[in-house]
């Protein structure tokens, strides 16, 4: 399987080349199994589009594409930086990375934000971001569940978004997990 191709319209999204590098380290560094499992071991909380094999994968696509067309909105809620477009995307993309621990577990883990966390801090030197730069991203991902930061099986507090980073890609994940919206991935409007 090569997984910089299932991402390959996903990779020019990005404005820099520090953005687009980093991205294809971190695809070629997911564990396989992301590239095969749904987006909900459940099926409980995702459109019908996430489910099943790939479903994960599909997933991420679809918040990535909700982004893209987001901030390529002239109307959009608030402005970003070329940087902190691509430090959104990437946080994007790997978000639920580690949805099921670094060894596949049958279940999703609760606390996967901090495990991509854990995951980026061991790929950190192949980056392409600065320190403040992963910081950014770092919490993105930690709070992307927003106010679901809870679960009666765990006992870990995920923290809920802040700034405006961290609230865009809380929205492009929420938006992307609703069941009553079905997202066209095979790009005919592209």
């Amino acid at each position: 399987m090569n997984k910089l191709n299932i991402f390959e319209k996903e990779l020019k999204y990005f404005n820099t080349e520090n953005g687009k590098k980093s991205a294809m380290v971190a695809i070629e560094n997911l564990p396989d199994y992301f590239f095969e499992v749904a987006a909900s071991s459940t099926g409980k909380y995702h459109p019908s589009y996430s489910l099943g094999e790939g479903g994960l994968v599909r997933h991420t696509k679809a918040a990535m594409k909700l982004a893209n067309e987001l901030l390529n909105n002239n109307s959009s809620i608030t402005s970003f930086s070329e940087v902190e477009v691509d430090l959104i995307l990437f946080s994007l993309l790997v978000h639920d990375g580690i949805k099921h621990g670094f060894i596949k577990d049958k279940y999703v883990k609760f606390e996967h934000p901090l495990l991509v966390n854990e995951f980026l801090d061991e790929l950190k030197d192949k980056l392409y971001f600065s320190e403040n730069e992963l910081k950014i991203i770092k919490g993105a991902i930690a709070s992307h569940m927003g106010e679901w930061n809870t679960n009666n099986y765990s006992n870990v507090v995920l923290p809920v978004p802040k700034n405006k980073v961290e609230k865009f890609v809380h929205m492009c994940d929420f938006l992307a997990s609703r069941k009553f919206i079905e997202v066209d991935l095979g790009g005919s409007n592209e």
